[in-house]
């Protein structure tokens, strides 16, 4: 007698009916469960397809993504009078520019050099190189070996998603190399160089192109100043201003708290922003040392020694300080803010780090402004916690700030100055005062001899600076001393307003 086996029970083969019934009743009595079972999962998931058809804000936050058995008219009727309890705002993303092809001619990594806004201008430069001579761009690398010694990297300061989507109609910007081309470079199969300062386009077109040709990789290890100020075309020059305006913005985090300095100087009335670059590091690099008592000057001295790559090492600080050529002090820029009238009760934002002397070279200002204040002395400690021993960060908060002051006043011409006063002058040309040093040095050693009364000190400060506010100007342009002549970045004048419309408006 054999054995079967039906829906794993055994049966004796050969047999009569009541074993086929018997048989079969079993194995309906072990379906029962699974059809059940089945039939329950085919309700829930039809349930769950449901309300996933109506959106996923059904019910409250705790029930989501668990199955319900409303129906979707009913989900769909919920949901309408939730949206209209709650409006949610729309917001809409940017599109993005559509991207730039052309045939890649390798790649350019720069390094920069320099405080930030030396490197801002710098990168502006090298975005136009890598565009017009069709190459990918890498990420710039910011300078960390300057007296700042700043280990800030470029996404540190800089919005770099938006830096590099921002402009993906012009250039091809990454930010690291491919693999492939990365151990290349690992294998030093690359070349670098400083380029020419103040070349034209046609520099790096016949110059730097081919050698990007012959070894895929090139990097520049210098890049303030490479590009001349003047006979560039048109769209190079608005391309320079487009980078810097609009594609060089901030991170959010700097961003905000910049905002936050602004707000709390706006609460109570206006503002002039003096970037008084009277730092320790400044008056050791320009040899400068009025006000100085001997043990400074002699420390300023050694500083200067210790950094090899400062050229100048012999400075006669009286002579060069006869030349305009020294930041003014915090003394001679009380007397001159009070000769051009500005208000004793005005706030003074000081934008620069900390000032050489300190509260005595400062008492002078203070005493004739009382509402001296800088962004730590408006914020709590921990707001600048994550700033704090990066020097280009919190650079980055004194410029925004004095992009927004309603005066902006620059005791020395260095980037930052320069920087700023195109900024403000892209921005509609906002009160920029552009201090002639030279002068004001010879009138203020007159007013402090007894020579000049205090009323025909002041009469001479104004008329000498009425046509220094930041208006609109042509750029000096000086052959052959691009050194000498207007800086581009201080005055990008292919990019502003027409100054006549601007003043009837």
């Amino acid at each position: 007698m054999g054995w079967k086996v039906a829906m794993g029970v055994k049966v004796a083969g050969g047999g009569g009916g009541a074993d086929k019934l018997r048989v079969a009743a079993v194995a309906r009595s072990r379906m029962r469960p699974w059809v059940l079972r089945a039939t329950t999962t085919v309700l829930l998931w039809t349930c769950v397809v449901q309300l996933t058809a109506v959106g996923d804000r059904w019910g409250p936050r705790v029930l989501k993504g668990w199955p319900s058995c409303r129906t979707a008219p009913e989900a769909a009727a919920a949901l309408a009078t939730t949206r209209l309890a709650t409006p949610m705002p729309v917001v809409e993303k940017a599109p993005l520019p559509p991207k730039r092809i052309y045939r890649n001619n390798g790649y350019l990594m720069v390094s920069c050099n320099g405080g930030l806004n030396q490197m801002r201008a710098a990168i502006c430069d090298m975005v136009v190189i890598a565009r017009y001579l069709n190459v990918t761009l890498i990420v710039p690398e910011l300078d960390k070996t300057s007296f700042w010694n700043d280990p800030s990297e470029f996404q540190d300061i800089f919005d770099v998603e938006h830096f590099i989507t921002s402009l993906r109609d012009e250039v091809r910007i990454l930010r690291e190399l491919p693999p492939r081309v990365k151990r290349r470079v690992e294998l030093g199969m690359f070349h670098s160089m400083p380029p020419i300062s103040w070349s034209d386009i046609s520099y790096y077109h016949k110059q730097i192109l081919p050698l990007i040709r012959k070894h895929k990789v090139l990097h520049l290890n210098r890049t303030d100043a490479r590009l001349a100020n003047n006979g560039l075309p048109l769209e190079v020059q608005k391309l320079r201003c487009r980078i810097n305006y609009a594609s060089l913005k901030f991170t959010p985090e700097i961003e905000e708290l910049g905002s936050r300095v602004i707000r709390l100087l706006r609460q109570n009335g206006p503002f002039l922003v003096l970037h008084l670059r009277y730092e320790m590091d400044m008056l050791a690099f320009s040899g400068c040392t009025e006000g100085c008592t001997r043990e400074e000057a002699d420390e300023l001295t050694r500083m200067r020694y210790a950094y090899p790559w400062w050229k100048e090492k012999v400075i006669n600080s009286y002579a060069k300080r006869k030349d305009g050529l020294c930041p003014l002090t915090p003394e001679e820029i009380a007397l001159v803010l009070r000769a051009l009238d500005i208000d004793r009760n005005m706030q003074i934002y000081i934008a620069a780090g900390e000032i050489y002397g300190g509260k005595r070279r400062m008492a002078s200002l203070t005493s004739a402004y009382p509402n001296v204040v800088r962004k730590e002395t408006l914020l709590e400690p921990s707001d600048l916690r994550f700033f704090q021993n990066h020097s280009s960060q919190m650079a980055a908060l004194d410029y925004l700030v004095s992009l927004e002051s309603d005066i902006f006043v620059p005791t020395y011409d260095g980037n930052m100055a320069k920087v700023v006063e195109g900024h403000r002058r892209f921005m509609g040309f906002k009160k920029t005062i552009l201090l002639d040093r030279k002068l004001i040095v010879e009138l203020i050693d007159q007013y402090n001899s007894g020579s000049m009364l205090p009323d025909e000190f002041s009469s001479l400060i104004k008329s000498v600076h009425a046509n220094r506010m930041g208006a609109a100007s042509k750029r000096t342009v000086i052959p052959d001393k691009p050194k000498e002549e207007d800086y581009f970045y201080a005055n990008p004048q292919e990019c502003l307003r027409d100054p006549n419309l601007l003043r009837t408006s």
